[in-house]
This record gives structure tokens, C-alpha cells and sequence, in this order.
């Protein structure tokens, strides 16, 4: 039996009982990279908050078409420039070497941040037909006019039918009047500020470009997701979702396609994550307030007093509910370092906990109330950090239970039961942490094994009281910056 769901729908601006198209099954569309350079941590934010929520819906028991496109069509520049044409040209390589070099790049991140693959990923170079039947199937319904080879959509006219222009975003037809990525370009073709391209006459120095029947040329950047969208998880589904940056114009743009072509709304559910900041700033590279993935991995850069691991990051960034900013600072990584150790020591200790035949009690109750509050809070927005924090509460009464200082007769052998698949399931199955650098319990790998024969070894020089060897093996492990724990439920490691 499903628990019931809250989304914070950025379409209405109110938290919504999450109600799916259809029983049992979900189609769910992230906006994927830009593929001409290196994704950066803001770009891993947002995929890690849409994998949480892929893997909690999942839980849930549904069926889930999880859709995530790789856009390898460039989109204008401010300046008028396509950005896959940029890169190719500074890196002197054929358009879609690029587009391969840094979607290869983009996947290789993803498995570091252990985050599942999608059900599809489409390339926006590989559904060109389908782009061109929709600006047809626009122009067909009155919302869409050439122009000198170009194809604009008449956002007035739209939002004089539909009235839904400027809702997604909150903003007003008025204030739309300079703000689409291509307002630079073409003004002067344009029957209003406000429209925007959805296919665009290419110049003839420009790389990629395709025949259709208006000009030889490319689609519009907002185009691709809508033709996308449609062809995989129909007119309408449930969940459409990406950076915040993208509600305008991106997505209100594909809100106005997917009404000019198919006469409905693409997306039921609408979900943003929010920013990342540095130090409390808006990150800047021109200023020198950034960091990439590779830098927090190494310490290679002046704002961190070390390297982190991916784990460590990735729980750092669950600490924060997607749709909240994020500020990225040395002492918040540091904390999430030994929150995480924490975690997933605790665990270890947990999974290695003997039933005891113990009977209900308070104690049992608690145990009980604060596992069932995780996943109501998992269920209240994907409230990542609320849930967190219910698990920490279960470490402190874990960690008690371990060293003795509370009985393990005041919990019955299911609710023990429960608290390790409880465990086990948030750790691995919802956050998709592993265990990095953390001993006896850890999945598997030469260290725990070497580690756990000089556990034993350092067992057998206590018993026999030989001192001196014991001693030599802590102030050994120590210079390695390896802890040892010893506990009523057996010894443990992990690095300090």
C-alpha cells in the first residue's frame, strides 16, 4: 500500500497530494546537460535530487518511465552563438565529438554520485524529425509564423486564448518583452518582443543544421524537450521537473509549445531544485567563487582545506531539501564528512545486532514512531534532510543500544528486523550512498578483509596480554588515520 505523496508543484505554488495520470505507473522528464563542457555541481545537484526522487517513488511501488535528454543541438548564446558550435571550434573537433566527449564525461559523473540511469535518454540530435512535425503541428493551429526562414511562436496570441503564458515563472506578459534567450536575434522579424523561436534559418557558416520545410537551419532550444516529452510519455504525464533556472523561459516555453501543438499542459507536477551557492555568494567565475566536482574530490582549490569524497558530497547535498539554496562551505563538508561516517557506522553496528527475544516497550514504540516518520517525511516533498535527521535520531538509540546503555530486552526481534531493512533501505535504496572507507559491515573489498584480519590479530595479542603488539597496532593504525572502535556488538574501523 502507497503512502500518500506531497509535491511542491512549482505550477500552482502549493504543495499537492500527488495523484498519478495513471494507477501504478509514472512518467517523469528531467531536463538534461548541454553536452559542450564539463557538468558542473550545480548541474550534479539537480540530477541527484531527481535520482532521490526516482528511487523514492520507486519504493513507493510504482512503475516509473524516468525520461532525462541530452541536449547535442546547441542553444543560443546571449550573444547569438551556439554554445556546441563554440565548443567544437576552441577544441577543434567535430560537433558531436563533443557532444560524445562530454556526454561520456556527464555519465561517468553520475556513476561516481551512484545515481541510477533513466529509463530513456534521448538525444536531441537523434528526434529532429519529430521537432519539425511539431512546429508544423504549431504553425497548423494558429500559434506559430515564418519569417524569413525562421519560425517564431505568437506568444500573444497565446496567452489571449490560453491565458497560461507567464504562469509556471509567475510573470506577466509585459515583463516577458526582452527576456527569451534569443532576444538578441531577429527582433525585427518578430510580431512581439516576447516570441521566441522554434525553428531557427541558420547562417551560413553555422555547423549544425537540417533541412525542413521552411529553411535549412536548427530547432529552438525550448522545442527539443517538448517533442521529446510527448514522443515518450504522451500528451500529458505526471511529473516534469529541472533546475530553477529553467521555469523561465525554458519551461514556460514548453508549457506554450505543448498547448500550441498538442492543446493541453505537458506536465501535471512541475518540480524545481534550487541553487547552489559558495561562502554564502551566488557562485561566479569571474570573480573566482566556483568549485567543480574534480576540486571538492581532490582539495584542489583554495576554498576547501581538503579533498571530500563522493559519498561525503552527496550526503552533504541531501542535507538540504531540494527545492531550498544550498551554500557549499569547508565547515559544512566537514560536518557532513562525520555525519555520514556516523551514519553508516551505525549501521554497521546495526546490521550485526543479534536478536534478543525482547518484549514491546517504550523504547520499542519509539523506535517504531521515528522510522514511520522518516517516511512520512520522505512522503511531505521528498524532505530529505527531515528524514535524515529521523535516521540520526535511530543512530543515537542504535549506538546505546551497541554499548549497552540501553537493553536490547526493550525491543522485540521485529522491530530489530525492521530497523535494519529501515537502514538499509533509506542508505542504499532512496539516498544511493555506499559505504566508502568504513569497516566490518562495509558491501565488500580487499581493505575490510585486511582490516578485519588485524582486527583479530590485534584481539588475539590483548588476550594473550601481550601489550606491547596491541599497542603497535593502534599507533600503526593511527599514523594511517585509522580509527578502531570497540563495542559491545564487536570491533569497527574507518578512517579519521
Amino acid at each position: 500500500m502507497k503512502n500518500e505523496l506531497y509535491i511542491q508543484n512549482s505550477l500552482t505554488r502549493q504543495k499537492e497530494l500527488f495523484q498519478p495520470i495513471t494507477d501504478g505507473f509514472i512518467g517523469m522528464y528531467v531536463c538534461g546537460p548541454t553536452v559542450y563542457s564539463d557538468v558542473h555541481i550545480g548541474n550534479c545537484r539537480t540530477f541527484v535530487s531527481f535520482d532521490v526522487i526516482y528511487r523514492y517513488l520507486m519504493h513507493l511501488g510504482y512503475q516509473v518511465r524516468y525520461v532525462r535528454n541530452i541536449t547535442d543541438v546547441g542553444h543560443l548564446t546571449d550573444e547569438g552563438e551556439d554554445k556546441m558550435s563554440k565548443g567544437a571550434k576552441l577544441a577543434k573537433l567535430e560537433p558531436m565529438e563533443v557532444a560524445q566527449k562530454y556526454t561520456v564525461g556527464f555519465h561517468d559523473m553520475m556513476k561516481i554520485f551512484n545515481t541510477l540511469p533513466p529509463s530513456i535518454e534521448p538525444r536531441a540530435t537523434g528526434h529532429i524529425i519529430e521537432q519539425i512535425d511539431m512546429v508544423q503541428q504549431i504553425i497548423d493551429n494558429g500559434l506559430a509564423y515564418e519569417a524569413n526562414g525562421s519560425v517564431y511562436f505568437d506568444t500573444i496570441k497565446f496567452a489571449e486564448e490560453q491565458k497560461v503564458y507567464g504562469q509556471l515563472s509567475g510573470r506577466k506578459i509585459d515583463d516577458l518583452l526582452v527576456e527569451t534567450r534569443d532576444n538578441l536575434k531577429n527582433q525585427s522579424e518578430k510580431k512581439h518582443p516576447s516570441d521566441f523561436a522554434i525553428w531557427m534559418r541558420a547562417s551560413d557558416d553555422h555547423i549544425l543544421r537540417w533541412n525542413s520545410p521552411w529553411s535549412v537551419g536548427f530547432p529552438g532550444w525550448h522545442l527539443e524537450c517538448s517533442a521529446m516529452s510527448t514522443k515518450y510519455l504522451g500528451k500529458t504525464f505526471d511529473i516534469n521537473g529541472g533546475g530553477n533556472d529553467l521555469k523561465f523561459p525554458h519551461h514556460e516555453n514548453e508549457v506554450a509549445q505543448n498547448h500550441g501543438a498538442c492543446g493541453c499542459k505537458p506536465a501535471n507536477y512541475w518540480v524545481h531544485t534550487n541553487m547552489l551557492e559558495m561562502n554564502g555568494r551566488k557562485m561566479s567565475k569571474s570573480d573566482g567563487n566556483t568549485i567543480t566536482p574534480e576540486q571538492l574530490f581532490t582539495g584542489d582549490s583554495p576554498h576547501i582545506t581538503k579533498a571530500y569524497s563522493p559519498m561525503v558530497v552527496k550526503f552533504f547535498m541531501l542535507q538540504a531539501h531540494y527545492g531550498s539554496t544550498l551554500d557549499i562551505t569547508d565547515k559544512g563538508l566537514q560536518d557532513a564528512e562525520k555525519g555520514y561516517r556516523r551514519l553508516m557506522e551505525a549501521n554497521i553496528l546495526l546490521q550485526k545486532m543479534e536478536a534478543t527475544n525482547g518484549s514491546a516497550s517504550e523504547l520499542d514504540t519509539e523506535i517504531n514512531d521515528l522510522m514511520d516518520k522518516a517516511f512520512q517525511q520522505m512522503s511531505d516533498d521528498f524532505n530529505t534532510p527531515m528524514a535524515m535527521a529521523r535516521l540520526f535520531e535511530l543512530v543515537s538509540k542504535i549506538n546505546s543500544l551497541s554499548a549497552g546503555h540501553l537493553s536490547n530486552n526493550d525491543i522485540t526481534n521485529e522491530t530489530v528486523d525492521r530497523l535494519k531493512s529501515t537502514f538499509n533501505t533509506f542508505i542504499y535504496d532512496i539516498f544511493g550512498l555506499l559505504d566508502e572507507e568504513i569497516g566490518t559491515g562495509g558491501r565488500n573489498g580487499i581493505a575490510d578483509g585486511l582490516m578485519q584480519l588485524i582486527i583479530e590479530l590485534r584481539q588475539s595479542a590483548r588476550t594473550n596480554k601481550d601489550w606491547g603488539t596491541s599497542d603497535k597496532i593502534r599507533d600503526s593504525l593511527k599514523e594511517l588515520e585509522i580509527q578502531v572502535k570497540d563495542g559491545k556488538e564487536g570491533t569497527t574501523w574507518s578512517k579519521s
